[in-house]
């Protein structure tokens, strides 16, 4: 009776005329699932023309060296340094991620990911010569993982319900480097955003040209144009009578980092000095190293995603992870004072541009070199202010948060486990490091604090990352609540993924992840 009442009421609410025409059955069908992500202009193995290749590359270069500038110029005032060693670090911490990046691009997972410095390890006060030591040590675990295939055979049983809460918060967990930052000086950083946005969608929407020009280089357009209008308020003596943060966020002179860089200078090993070796450092840099693992993890799916590539094969991730840890040791051979990990904006920019190309990201890693050693130049580009580059971010970790939601397509959202996983995974990945950053910001130590600190940080720096907390708990979840039937595999969305278990069992996998120079005789991928 509820239900012919119910249909009663839905009749007497159309107006008393006759019922509706069956909609047609292909109106009826969902959107298909696509296990490469289409509409994108250039994907990994097509190259741009060379002039377009190149402006493209730069823009990855203006993307990144936010997180190189921001890195520096809070981890070396703690150690007691200056501009000029604030320089230096910067001008490292490029010629490393170049490095990094080609070595990636070529023998790693050879998807277009810009290796950059890491938010994880920016947790310790110590001297540079400590950090290095504790660097090249915490290096061998990601090296181990990754080249054993130690990692291979964990990932073997990530499925698409949870990589959702993995790459999801793997952007949208750094929410606290987007709008916070961007206010610091709002009549900046509000601008950029909305030039960006302006740029990138609505001038392309208004247009309709076949000729991607605003959207593809939204960032160097929208940019430019802020930086010209912030250093005219500098210049205009707009913040003359400002307090010091507000000078710090907002003038586009105030980096001091111009003045101290040398014109010429290539970064050295050892540098600072024979690094200096401490257990309990060691053991701590460890675990910010095995969160750096689990959120690149997720940064290399959304590149994946970005670039129009099939799902990686495990195989090839751990090659990657492989290769982040030798990033790791060259960044403590160097010294950077802080690990590497994927760029997760340079991801976003992928999707914002619809170019995943491998040349464009070598083209930004040769940038990346030749400005490190052109000091001044390099150092131009660096003293953007920080709420542009959040402006950028708001939109570049939005960009990789949804590459994570794309996955849903593959799984039965119908289905009440599914529903749990993913509700449970990504509230505990937002609340569990809500509460352990809060309680750090309160007390100036997080909730583990014994007198061991290498232990503290063993347990605080993982359960302040939103993408580890929601990733491992996914995947724990995951693999512990489904059975091994058929219907319990389509929910998940395992099915799709099958095929590319192995790198043998998809020819695309070859023509996307296969090694250069023939060298797959020598290290064959399974």
């Amino acid at each position: 009776m509820a239900g012919g009442g119910g249909g009663g009421g839905g009749g007497g609410g159309g107006g008393g005329g006759g019922p509706a025409p069956p909609p047609k059955q292909d109106e009826l069908v969902p959107h298909p699932a696509k296990d490469q992500l289409p509409n994108i202009a250039y994907c990994i193995t097509s190259p741009p023309p060379w002039p377009e290749a190149i402006l493209l590359g730069f823009q990855h270069y203006l993307v990144m060296l936010g997180t190189t500038v921001l890195i520096p110029s809070s981890l070396v005032p703690q150690m007691g340094g200056g501009n000029e060693e604030k320089a230096k670090v910067i001008q490292t911490l490029l010629f490393v991620a170049g490095l990094n990046t080609l070595c990636q691009t070529l023998f790693g997972t050879r998807l277009p990911a810009v290796i950059g410095g890491s938010f994880s390890y920016e947790r310790f006060e110590k001297i540079m010569r400590g950090i290095q030591g504790a660097l090249i040590v915490a290096s061998t675990l990601q090296i181990v993982i990754g080249f054993s295939g130690l990692w291979r055979n964990v990932t073997r049983f990530l499925s698409p319900l949870s990589a959702v809460p993995l790459v999801a918060l793997s952007g949208f967990g750094l929410y606290e480097l987007g709008f916070p930052v961007l206010a610091r000086c709002i009549e900046i950083g509000l601008p950029q955003l909305i030039a960006l946005v302006i740029f990138s969608q609505y001038i392309p929407h208004i247009l309709r040209s076949d000729k991607h020009v605003f959207d593809r280089f939204a960032v160097i357009f929208s940019v430019v144009l802020v930086w010209i209008y912030a250093h005219l308020l500098t210049v205009g003596g707009a913040y003359k009578n400002t307090g010091t943060k507000t000078q710090a966020s907002c003038r586009t002179d105030r980096a001091g980092i111009i003045g101290a860089a040398p014109w010429i200078r290539v970064p050295y090993p050892f540098q600072w000095g024979a690094p200096t070796f401490d257990a309990g450092e060691s053991f701590a840099m460890m675990a910010a190293s095995f969160v750096a693992l689990v959120e690149s993890t997720g940064a290399f799916i959304a590149v994946s995603r970005y670039a129009s590539a099939t799902p990686m094969p495990p195989s090839i991730l751990s090659r990657g992870v492989g290769w982040q840890g030798v990033g790791i040791l060259f960044s403590g051979i160097f010294g950077t004072g802080n690990g590497s990990s994927v760029s997760v904006e340079n991801a976003g920019l992928l999707a914002l541009t619809r170019v995943g190309s491998r040349r464009v990201v070598q083209i930004s890693a040769g940038f990346m070199i030749f400005f490190s050693i052109l000091g001044k130049f390099g150092a131009v580009f660096a003293s953007i202010p920080p709420p542009i580059i959040a402006a950028l971010y708001c939109l570049f970790f939005a960009y990789v948060g949804a590459a994570g939601l794309s996955f849903l397509q593959f799984c039965n959202l119908n289905s009440f486990k599914t529903k749990f996983v993913l509700s449970f995974s990504v509230f505990m990945g937002l609340s569990i490091p809500q509460y352990f950053n809060e309680y750090r910001v309160v007390n100036g130590y997080g909730p583990v604090h014994t007198g061991a600190r290498w232990f503290n940080d063993m347990i605080n720096v993982p359960f302040s990352s939103e993408a580890f907390v929601a990733g491992m708990l996914a995947l724990f979840l995951d693999t512990t609540l489904h059975r091994k039937d058929s219907t319990s595999k389509k929910d998940r969305g395992m099915h799709w993924w099958d095929k590319f278990r192995s790198f043998k069992t998809d020819t695309r996998s070859e023509e996307f992840y296969s090694l250069p120079f023939n060298l797959n005789k020598f290290f064959p991928s399974v």
